[in-house]
Formats: structure tokens, sequence, C-alpha cells
């Protein structure tokens, strides 16, 4: 039995419904009990049709 469908096609049937765009955020900030550099860490999905900066920018003040 031949194989029907290969992981060229899957992936690009996956991408093709994709809505979203995944981005890691890293945001830093001193501790205030030691002084130190904190950095957080957190994954955002970004709508296709929206403009990247803008929507990080809204998410870190969110943050």
């Amino acid at each position: 039995m031949a194989k029907q469908q290969s992981f060229g096609d899957k992936a690009a049937k996956k991408k093709a419904d994709l809505k979203f765009k995944s981005v890691k955020m890293v945001v830093s900030s001193r501790s205030p009990k030691t002084g130190q550099w904190r950095f957080n860490e957190k994954f955002v999905k970004i709508p296709i049709e929206m403009d990247d900066v803008k929507f990080l920018e809204q998410e870190i003040k969110k943050a």
C-alpha cells in the first residue's frame, strides 16, 4: 500500500490554516529586593492581520 500523504503535504496544509503567529516575549525588570535583573518569558499569539510591534507594545503595557 502506497503512502498517501507526504510530510511536505502535511506541513503545507498546516501553514495554510494558521491565523496566528507565535512569539516569545521576554520582559526584563529589576527585582525590588535584590536589585538584580529578572526576565519574564511569555508566549504570545499575534493575529496575522495585526502589526507585530503595536501588538507587543500593548502586551507590555498589560504586564
